[in-house]
């Protein structure tokens, strides 16, 4: 960032002109992400940082409504002259004196940490630590939502070591960049979602073993459809999932496949569950009932999903369903129990770089129990290396890799998404981005994404909370998150 920056100077960009730029951007992210207005305060450190929040709370109170006001380490008069100036400009002569009462303010109550940016590094002193304890209690204990400018301050940028007292973000908008520190999974637990503030002039070069998924640093899967597009071309989807005990399992993976993008989705399940799960499928969906996985072999379709819901299988299902992994010719989702399945016979040498691999956590312990010691980005490195597929590894920053690839960090999520049945909503997705023609390592990084930020926005409804947010809450809104992944402003 900091060679960024001189580049940019060097271009003719003055340090003010920058400023403003980030600033007015941050805004404008930041009022989308929240699009409820209610009372912003910005709380400040002297430095640059505490510049783009302020340009930022002049943004959201001009543009998008917000009341805004200010909370302040330290009095206008120490800060530096460009972040007094951009305070004269905001305009507001008297920062809070003390901490924001919810009985006293408009709802939502939003706090902006600018207290400090990168460069930084070392635990929290006074009188910036009372003022992250602070805005923890007030997320603690009055609702407040914290949105951190750059990075949660008290986190080190590069290597994403958290110290004492740093301040926890539910979404962190880096600016220009994304921050290597950040995109670890040790960091998940402060930095929230991620999202890049995009900011031309500061764009950096250079290579990382570790990349992000948002729109603004991926270029694909922005191009509206051509007009005579048909469902052809929108791609045939194969889906075996589902058992007696496990109808939901199926019936979400054929709606992520449906919403996702697919022309035309066929549903195969176990015979003996045919009509429970024909009976819970949306009307789009052809669902057939088979006595073994090989019927679907010859069949034509651009995509394959298997997996979701098929619960135990005897001997005849188990081989049959291992002839149809290691056969298929089209791109393949294998997810929970045919991740399961592989695991428990062994045979990863059945896969290749057709396959797509989503396991969780415990999955993937099962899968490469020798990799359970290594960090989550290591060890998704290590398997690449090892299984010619495509690995996307759920989590709270969820990890997608293949062999010399970088290992995509996921931006988008929630806790709310911490219920049963998100991941067959995304494997149906997976299936569907498939179908259309994306490559492995594209649907699975693009999936992850429009699911995360699907059940962000759902978020926004008054009606839904993090506990209630269900999968089928997530489906309703992946149409608004394609939106937002094709009109990001790269």
């Amino acid at each position: 960032m900091l060679a960024a920056e001189s580049s940019a100077m060097a271009d003719g960009w003055t340090e003010e002109q920058l400023l403003d730029l980030a600033g007015e951007r941050l805004g404008r992210a930041i009022g989308r992400y929240f699009p409820h207005p209610g009372t912003v305060v910005g709380y400040l450190g002297k430095g640059h940082n505490a510049g783009d929040t302020l340009v930022a709370l002049r943004i959201l109170r001009d543009e998008f409504g917000w009341d805004a006001t200010i909370r302040n380490a330290w009095p206008v008069h120490e800060c530096s002259p460009l972040v007094r100036k951009k305070w004269d400009e905001l305009g507001i002569d008297i920062p809070l004196e003390h901490p924001p009462s919810s009985a006293d303010v408009k709802k939502p109550l939003l706090l902006l940490d600018g207290l400090l940016g990168t460069g930084t590094s070392g635990p929290l002193r006074e009188p910036l630590s009372s003022l992250a304890a602070e805005m923890s209690s007030l997320r603690n204990h009055s609702g407040a939502r914290i949105a951190s400018v750059d990075l949660p301050s008290g986190i080190n940028a590069d290597t994403g070591e958290i110290s004492p007292d740093t301040v926890t973000a539910d979404i962190t908008f880096m600016i220009g960049n994304a921050k290597h520190g950040l995109l670890t999974a040790s960091a998940s637990s402060v930095t929230g979602a991620l999202a890049v503030v995009d900011v031309p002039p500061l764009a950096a070069s250079g290579k990382s073993g570790l990349g992000i998924v948002s729109p603004q640093t991926l270029p694909f899967g922005k191009s509206p459809r051509p007009f005579d597009f048909h469902k052809g071309q929108a791609g045939r989807v194969a889906i075996l999932a589902g058992s007696e005990d496990y109808t939901g399992a199926a019936v979400l993976a054929a709606t992520g496949a449906l919403s996702g993008g697919g022309g035309l989705i066929t549903l195969f399940t176990p015979r003996s569950a045919h009509a429970l799960v024909a009976a819970r499928c949306p009307p789009e969906i052809i669902v057939r009932g088979i006595e073994n996985p090989m019927e679907m072999s010859g069949l034509r379709y651009d995509s394959l999903v298997v997996g979701c819901g098929l619960g135990e299988m005897n001997d005849t299902w188990s081989a049959a369903l291992t002839d149809l992994i290691a056969r298929t010719e089209v791109p393949t989702v294998v997810d929970a129990d045919a991740l399961n399945h592989i695991a428990k016979t062994g045979k990863t040498a059945i896969l290749n770089d057709r396959h797509i691999l989503t396991p969780h956590p415990g999955e993937f312990a099962r899968l490469a129990p020798d990799l359970t010691g290594f960090s989550r980005e290591e060890a998704v490195v290590r398997f690449a290396n090892r299984v010619s597929a495509t690995l996307l590894l759920k989590g709270s920053r969820t990890l997608v890799t293949a062999a010399n690839q970088p290992v995509f960090c996921n931006s988008t999520g929630t806790p709310g998404m911490a219920t049963g049945g998100q991941g067959d909503l995304l494997t149906g997705v997976i299936g569907a981005r498939l179908a259309n023609g994306d490559t492995p390592v594209q649907a699975a990084a693009l999936s992850a994404w429009l699911c995360g930020r699907a059940a962000e926005i759902a978020l926004n409804e008054r009606h839904l909370s993090e506990e209630s947010l269900a999968p089928s809450d997530v489906s309703h809104f992946l149409g608004a998150a394609f939106r937002d992944w094709k009109s990001a402003d790269r």
